[in-house]
C-alpha cells in the first residue's frame, strides 16, 4: 500500500501481471512522470511542431503552413495548461481550421490584387522610362547629365544625331544600366 508517496508494504508490482519486487519499506514509490512533466513534454513537443512548420513556411511561402503552425501554437498552450491530448488535439484543429478559413483568403485576395496592380504599375527603373527630365549638362551620344524625378542621373542621346543643352526637357526612352538615354520632348 501507498501512502503519501511512502511504501508501506514490502512488495510492489512493476506492471507485468503477477511479478511483484521487494521494495523497501519508506522508499519513495512513484507511478510514473508527474502530470505537471507530461503537460511540458506535450507543450515542448507542439511548439517544436510549430517552429518546424514555420520555418517550413519560410521556404513555401503558401502560407498555409503557416496556419498550421498557430494550430500548433494553441495546442502548445492548451498542454501547458493541463488540457488533455484529446482537447489538444481538437485545439489544434479548431485553430487551424480558422485560420485557413478566415486569414488565407485575405491574404490570397491581398497577393492576387498586389499582381494585379504590378502588371499595371511599372516599377524602379522601368517606371522612370517615359518620364521627363531636365538637362543639367550639354547630353550627345557619349556623356550627359540629367535631372529626372529629383535624382541625377548620366544620360545619353538616343538617336546619335541628337545633342540637348542644359535646361531642355528631354523624354526617358530606356534605362540602360545606370544612364538615361533621351530624346526630344514631342
Amino acid at each position: 500500500m501507498i501512502n503519501g508517496g511512502r511504501a508501506d508494504v514490502i512488495t510492489v508490482e512493476n506492471g507485468t501481471i503477477g511479478q511483484r519486487l521487494p521494495v523497501r519499506a519508506g522508499a519513495e514509490v512513484s507511478s510514473g512522470a508527474s502530470p505537471c512533466h507530461d503537460r511540458l513534454v506535450a507543450a515542448i513537443i507542439w511548439l517544436a511542431l510549430g517552429v518546424v512548420l514555420a520555418v517550413a513556411e519560410a521556404f513555401s511561402l503558401s502560407f498555409v503552413a503557416i496556419m498550421v503552425a498557430a494550430g500548433a501554437f494553441a495546442a502548445a498552450a492548451a498542454a501547458a495548461l493541463g488540457a488533455p491530448v484529446w482537447l489538444q488535439g481538437i485545439v489544434f484543429a479548431l485553430v487551424t481550421a480558422a485560420t485557413l478559413a478566415a486569414v488565407r483568403p485575405m491574404i490570397v485576395r491581398y497577393q492576387r490584387s498586389s499582381a494585379e496592380r504590378s502588371d499595371h504599375e511599372p516599377m524602379g527603373v522601368a517606371a522612370l522610362e517615359g518620364a521627363d527630365a531636365m538637362v543639367l549638362e550639354s547630353v550627345d551620344e557619349h556623356h550627359g547629365l540629367v535631372r529626372i524625378q529629383g535624382e541625377e542621373w548620366t544620360a545619353r542621346s538616343f538617336d546619335a544625331t541628337q545633342t540637348f543643352e542644359p535646361g531642355e526637357r528631354v523624354q526617358i526612352i530606356k534605362i540602360k544600366g545606370a544612364t538615361a538615354l533621351v530624346w526630344r520632348m514631342p
